[in-house]
């Protein structure tokens, strides 16, 4: 399994949001080149960059910081937010960004990212699918988390049948930067009705024990924030826990 450390930028710094809200913002770095040089030095061959000022605007604002990072190591860069066109993905991969995360946009135009994973290949783009689970159904959440989709989670992955899409990124909500464990049950069923996605989990993660547990409910990778940020562990730990 790929441990993807986060790397969540605001106003050019590196944050950790509470379930999403951006007036529950904790600012940890000034220098994200500096943190990200940090998790290579670790070993992680991945890391996962979100445009936080993007995804609050709608469009995408620090690309040129996130093209920087691309640029400057040795590591894999997955970067998302504010990503709404055909245009925005180009731009992130000309910048040297290794996969382009699409969130809302494979809800509410699922037309045109099939185009994108088409066009771009589908080991380019990575689906991101923000959840609430209400009454065991998971919705997507979209706008900032603002509005609920119209459909549920298993109607939206419906809309990229097994061949078109290859990873797909899975938070729960209400775990998002909670530190209280992944969503287990959800991600083993997203495995189990599409093994043909890479799933990567998202959310929660707290002990590297939630790594190892999301391994084994099939998650092919998991994003970590809060928890390296706040020394619950290392990136080093994590690497080594699912190796």
């Amino acid at each position: 399994m790929i441990v993807y450390p986060a790397i969540d930028l605001r106003d050019g710094a590196c944050v950790r949001l509470m379930h999403g809200r951006f007036d529950q913002v904790t600012r940890y770095d000034d220098d994200p080149a500096a943190r990200l040089a940090s998790f290579v030095a670790a070993g992680t061959e991945w890391v996962h960059v979100v445009d936080l000022d993007g995804a609050q605007a709608g469009r995408a604002v620090q690309h040129e910081l996130i093209g920087r990072l691309a640029r400057s190591g040795e590591v894999n860069i997955q970067s998302g937010g504010g990503v709404r066109s055909r245009e925005d993905v180009a731009a992130l991969l000309d910048a040297g960004v290794a996969r382009v995360v699409v969130g809302s946009q494979a809800v509410t135009a699922p037309g045109a990212v099939a185009d994108w994973l088409s066009e771009f290949g589908a080991e380019r783009i990575a689906l991101a699918l923000d959840v609430n689970v209400r009454d065991g159904v998971p919705v997507p959440a979209l706008k900032g988390w603002t509005e609920a989709a119209s459909v549920d989670l298993w109607a939206a992955l419906d809309r990229f049948p097994p061949g078109t899409a290859s990873h797909v990124l899975v938070t729960d909500v209400g775990r998002d930067g909670a530190l209280t464990g992944p969503n287990l049950e959800l991600l083993a069923e997203i495995v189990r009705r599409r093994p043909d996605l890479r799933v990567q989990a998202s959310g929660g993660v707290a002990k590297t024990a939630d790594l190892t547990a999301a391994r084994d409910a099939g998650c092919a990778g998991a994003i970590v924030g809060r928890a390296i940020y706040e020394g619950r562990f290392t990136v080093e730990q994590a690497l080594e826990a699912v190796r």
